[in-house]
């Protein structure tokens, strides 16, 4: 009898678990994504194929320019940079070898004015790496901007020293043909608090992903984002908390409107509770509103817990169309259906732009909700 062997390809076998996924500075180190992985499965490849692109980018696609602070040059090697920032995705590498001088933000005391950044695009790909590092007990905001158009690779590296408490707010209204792929990564001393809001509006890809370990015992993180999609954009946020120390406390809450043909929101959480992370208390949750036929919400959450010990942990999801009850309620007061849908739309929205706290800032936001829902309407 004669035994043939017969060699087969090996078995691709994505990484699910959160923790367990691969990170280095060098490009050559990630392999093209498929559209298998975990973390790709929902990003449209091809829309975003120049920040894939190692050889595509230049020095004059974007403008950036800084407020309130004066913005130091950190080059790869140089501290803090790399302190808490370590590419988990190929943009993110190609990005940090791209960046030759990362910005330098530094938060000291209490600044009454938050530091603003602007970044422009200019019609080109680019990339920029950003250091944003809140001195010992200082008290802080620091605000980023994004429009024009091009395709932006961006990391964010955020560290909060111990007794500081920070809010880092990104904000996209991208022109509708802007890609933009960021990764933002935090570590969070002793009994500090980083508050982090994301606000994507514009642009055609835009895949803003934050990343924050609580090292610090008694350290907080309030991660809160807002999305809203129209039609033919994807809009996207993985969120990573990792409790790593004792005592430490999460909120997280993303919230996200569709409307139009092929709109497209994703968002996934992962929470990780280490096991030296006694007495912690987490909680993560994600609502859509679709306002409309062929529009389409991705929510997964996931919650990995490695200690017995904690005070909670939980988390939620749902995606859904217009509450009927909400709608007779308003009406049955003598209001129109069309005011009772934009009334509806901006309460449910406006839970997460109220906890931005830069009253100029929330404005301009519920004014471009007000926009987006005109818009819809007159299509």
């Amino acid at each position: 009898m004669t035994t043939t062997y017969v060699e087969t390809e090996p078995t691709f076998v994505p990484v699910q678990t959160r923790s367990e996924r691969p990170s280095s500075y060098d490009p050559a180190d990630f392999s093209a994504p498929t559209g298998r992985e975990v973390n790709w499965r929902h990003t449209p490849l091809a829309r975003i194929a120049a920040l894939l692109d190692e050889n595509a980018g230049s020095p004059d696609a974007f403008g950036v320019s800084v407020s309130g602070s004066d913005a130091g040059s950190l080059a790869v090697g140089e501290a803090p940079r790399g302190e808490a920032f370590t590419p988990e995705d190929l943009p993110a590498a190609i990005t940090w070898t791209k960046s030759v001088a990362a910005r330098h933000i530094v938060v000291d005391g209490e600044p009454e004015a938050p530091v603003v950044i602007d970044v422009t695009g200019n019609g080109g790909t680019g990339h920029d790496h950003i250091v944003i590092e809140a001195r010992p007990n200082a008290h802080g905001t620091v605000l980023l901007r994004h429009t024009g158009s091009g395709q932006l690779g961006q990391n964010v590296e955020i560290l909060v020293r111990d007794g500081a408490h920070l809010e880092v707010v990104t904000v996209q209204q991208w022109a509708e043909d802007a890609v933009h792929a960021a990764s933002h990564q935090a570590v969070v001393g002793r009994d500090a608090t980083l508050r982090h809001i994301v606000a994507s509006f514009g642009g055609s890809v835009v895949r803003v992903n934050p990343s924050v370990r609580l090292a610090g015992r008694g350290s907080r993180a309030e991660l809160y984002g807002i999305a809203y999609s129209d039609e033919g954009q994807h809009l996207e946020s993985q969120v990573y908390l990792f409790h790593d120390g004792p005592d430490t406390t999460g909120d997280v809450l993303y919230k996200g409107a569709l409307q139009g043909a092929s709109a497209h929101t994703v968002w996934i959480g992962d929470v990780l509770i280490g096991p030296d992370a006694i007495g912690t208390d987490s909680y993560e949750a994600n609502r859509n509103l679709v306002l409309t036929e062929g529009a389409r919400a991705e929510s997964i959450p996931n919650l990995e817990i490695e200690t017995g010990d904690i005070r909670g942990a939980g988390h939620a999801s749902a995606t859904g169309r217009f509450d009927d009850e909400q709608l007779f309620y308003l009406e049955a007061r003598g209001i129109p259906e069309a005011e009772a849908r934009r009334l509806v739309v901006l309460g449910f929205l406006s839970e997460i732009v109220q906890r931005i706290g830069l009253p100029e800032l929330e404005a301009e936001l519920v004014e471009t909700i007000e926009i987006e829902l005109a818009r819809g309407a007159a299509a």
